[in-house]
């Protein structure tokens, strides 16, 4: 090439300086040609035949270097090598533009190379993310630590080409600007030391249901971020937290009910006061006929006719002695309810207990767990619980405690109206 534009030049008559510059232009665009064919080339087979080499191996990352193209970028190697090998003939004319070219090439080299490890950690942290011992774990913060850094270095390089200056000499410029690094990476340094923490004390997983009422998130975690936490709400909308307050906040895991297989409730029937009886012999044979009480009603009954007989009680004053009544027999049958229903968790807690009396009755409060922690299943079981518990109080001449409504109201009004009358 050097021979045919020195033939060139000298059939065309042109003097040095205009032929030192057309050689130059001459060489740029063949150097230009051959770099577009090298990368023309260098893609095709990448693509074409190093991709369906991956593809038909047994091997399964390196279906994820395909699937990802994470070799695409290897295609602007191959012409920045061209160029860099070929600049000291191209510019043999211009020797003081050749060392700022050698400079340029060079950190495209690096940052090209950045590209393909970044490319390469994203396809490890992939498919990392799928393995069981790592499905749970915040791979994310991990990996954007390692980008950064790779940033920084590389940062540093080119800027050690650029200037021709030693590493050494920016990395003692950085000790200097501590300060107001800090200041700017206040955020990813406290992200990092909480995804630390949070992955040491297991406290928050990917996948987990978290609920942290200051940011108004309730629901599952999708995605723990160097700097940020991803929680998907129940309404589907997406709520993005600071993940250092996931250590300085307080916030409630359900990962403990979840791996328990059962999910709590605590609801409460509120029994009016006025229709708290004892239970009379009528009464009593009737409630027996109930099968989860029926042999309750008879034990108890006679371990009362014992304690009352031994402590010689006049039984014939209803408030003398020991004796059942229509709440105390009615919380024995919830309970027995709960322990012979099939969807109800029998080795966790099940437990029926009065609370304190309120304005609104006396609390009777039911307490268990589901054999099911999933949303849906735990509602339709909790509602059939109460709406059969709800049905039966009057079986036990019990009545539910409900505010007048105008129902109630208009009802007083008709029937004092046909008293007047």
């Amino acid at each position: 090439i050097e021979e045919w534009v020195e033939a060139l030049l000298v059939n065309l008559g042109l003097g040095e300086g205009p032929a030192m510059y057309l050689r130059l232009i001459v060489f740029l665009l063949v150097l230009f040609l051959l770099s577009a064919f090298a990368f023309w080339v260098t893609k095709r087979i990448i693509i074409h035949y190093l991709y369906r080499f991956f593809k038909k191996s047994s091997w399964q990352w390196d279906d994820l270097l395909a699937d990802k193209n994470v070799l695409n970028n290897l295609a602007h190697i191959v012409p920045a090598i061209f160029v860099r090998i070929m600049a000291p003939n191209v510019f043999a004319d211009f020797p003081a533009s050749l060392p700022l070219v050698i400079k340029l090439t060079d950190s495209y080299l690096i940052i090209v190379g950045l590209t393909i490890v970044v490319a390469f950690i994203k396809v490890v942290q992939y498919g990392l993310s799928y393995q069981p011992a790592f499905k749970d774990k915040p791979l994310a913060s991990y990996f954007q630590l390692i980008r950064i850094i790779l940033y920084i270095i590389v940062f540093i390089l080119v800027l050690s080409i650029l200037l021709e200056r030693s590493p050494v000499y920016f990395l003692s410029a950085f000790g200097a600007m501590t300060a107001i690094l800090l200041l700017i990476f206040k955020d990813t340094i406290l992200g990092l030391v909480a995804s630390v923490q949070m992955s040491a004390n297991d406290m928050v997983r990917v996948g987990d249901w978290v609920e942290m009422p200051k940011f108004n998130a309730d629901g599952d975690v999708l995605e723990i971020n160097l700097n940020t936490v991803k929680v998907q709400n129940w309404d589907r909308t997406i709520t993005t937290i600071p993940t250092y307050y996931f250590v300085t906040d307080s916030f409630r895991n359900w990962r403990g009910m979840v791996q328990s297989g059962g999910r709590r409730i605590k609801r409460s029937l509120y029994i009016d006061v006025h229709s708290v009886r004892f239970v009379d012999p009528l009464k009593r044979e009737e409630l027996k006929k109930i099968h989860l009480v029926g042999d309750y009603i008879s034990s108890r009954q006679k371990e009362i006719e014992a304690y009352n007989e031994q402590h010689k009680f006049d039984t014939s004053v209803l408030v003398n002695g020991r004796r059942m009544t229509n709440l105390g027999v009615f919380r024995k049958y919830v309970e027995q309810y709960l322990r012979h229903h099939p969807r109800i968790k029998q080795d966790m807690i099940i437990m029926v207990r009065q609370l304190a009396t309120e304005s609104r009755g006396i609390p009777l409060e039911v307490y268990c767990f589901t054999a099911t922690t999933a949303w849906v299943e735990y509602e339709a079981i909790q509602a059939d619980v109460f709406d059969h518990l709800f049905a039966t109080a009057a079986f036990f001449g019990l009545h539910i405690y409900q505010e007048p409504s105008g129902r109630d109201i208009a009802g007083l009004a008709l029937s004092r109206h046909g008293a007047e009358k």
